[in-house]
């Protein structure tokens, strides 16, 4: 990604508007001051995400402004516009005793239910700047039906805020992500579905994820599982929206360190009642879930072996789109830990191939690529391909 100036810098910038030096910035987060230097001056171009949120958090800065990260959205994006998904988020309409400006017939249920259907499709493919140029729209579409229809049109006015906060969260924008969730969550709680207000909850610790927050992200994912725990006769769908938020709760509490195995063994408890996956709202949970996020909890806690067992269970077709470009992601990260250079590139290449604009956004394919860089003698094609596309 073109950024201005490298993390480096940045950090360097901001360290010296906090006026700590970089002994007290080392002792605040926590991570070695050598660490600390060797970004600054440029011998390591990048970290480790749970080293930067450490050292975000310490300095008091957005996790996305310490990596620059930003829109990578690209040009020719048939009408794509941040502004216009912001503006839809951020109407004055909203506001108490304001007109809402709703005016015209509703779009029929099973209408706007298709073009929620299709805006999930778009997301997972990574098909961001599809996603990006209709959720505006759809979403103007979505109040209007919900202000006649009440209660029939929760779930497709939910559902298209909470793809919102989900593509700002990749665009860097947490803060609006934090209010589409938000928005989303709201407007569940209006209908009676209880299963769909909890779910939506795992979106919002996820985007306290990306914030930094790692504890009050593992509260409120646990909280809610908690809350939705099922009985032993409970259907399948309720098992797989508790399952969900189990597992949710595992990726915070992998980054701050902490065992994760009880979060592990509780959803491999779930995934093996069901025994196949089971889709809900956007989102699923079965056995292939849990091995994905047990290889990215391991992954985190540096455990490079435990990784790559739970990516063994995955078979083919388990996972697909950007789904299955995450999970690359954290295989190739093993793989380096293990110093195969070579794999790690494969996997990240295969990654790429799933959606390039999504992958352009992913800060940690910029951090393996860059990591590789490093410790290859002679850059291979394949690495120079993909720091080409991330504009390295």
């Amino acid at each position: 990604m073109t950024h201005a100036g490298t993390i480096g810098s940045r950090l360097r910038a901001v360290r010296r508007d906090r006026g700590f030096t970089q002994e007290e910035l080392a002792e605040r987060s926590g991570l070695s001051r050598d660490l600390i230097a060797k970004l600054e001056q440029g011998q390591r171009s990048s970290a480790r995400l749970t080293s930067l949120m450490k050292l975000a958090n310490a300095l008091d800065v957005e996790l996305s402004k310490l990596v620059g990260k930003r829109d990578q959205l690209g040009t020719g994006r048939d009408g794509a516009s941040v502004l216009d998904l912001r503006n839809a988020l951020l109407s004055p309409s909203l506001l108490p005793g304001l007109d809402d400006g709703h005016d015209g017939e509703p779009t029929p249920l099973r209408d706007i239910a298709e073009a929620v259907d299709q805006a999930c499709r778009s997301y997972w493919k990574g098909d961001f700047a599809t996603l990006i140029s209709r959720l505006p729209d759809l979403i103007l579409e979505a109040r209007l039906t919900h202000s006649i229809m009440g209660e029939a049109a929760v779930y497709p006015l939910a559902m298209a805020y909470d793809l919102a906060a989900s593509v700002m969260v990749h665009l860097g924008r947490e803060d609006l992500a934090a209010i589409g969730a938000e928005r989303a969550i709201r407007v569940a709680r209006s209908g009676t579905d209880e299963l769909l207000w909890a779910t939506l909850h795992a979106t919002y610790a996820w985007v306290l994820l990306h914030q930094a927050r790692l504890e009050e992200a593992e509260r409120l994912a646990a909280t809610m599982a908690q809350r939705i725990e099922p009985a032993f006769s409970a259907p399948h769908h309720h098992v797989a929206a508790w399952g969900n938020l189990v597992m949710t709760a595992l990726a915070p509490t992998a980054a701050a360190g902490r065992d994760v195995a009880g979060y592990i063994h509780l959803a491999m408890a779930g995934a093996q009642r069901l025994g196949r996956r089971v889709a809900l709202y956007n989102t699923s949970f079965g056995p292939a879930a849990v091995a994905t996020q047990e290889t990215h909890a391991y992954t985190v806690r540096r455990e490079p072996e435990k990784a790559l067992r739970a990516a063994r269970r995955i078979q083919p077709g388990d996972l697909t789109g950007i789904a299955y470009g995450r999970h690359l992601l954290d295989v190739g990260q093993a793989h380096l830990d293990n110093r195969h250079l070579a794999t790690a590139t494969e996997r990240l290449m295969e990654a790429r191939s799933q959606s390039v604009v999504w992958f352009r956004h992913q800060t940690v394919a910029r951090q393996l690529v860059e990591s590789i860089r490093e410790r290859e003698t002679r850059p291979s094609a394949a690495i120079r391909s993909l720091a080409s596309t991330l504009e390295i």
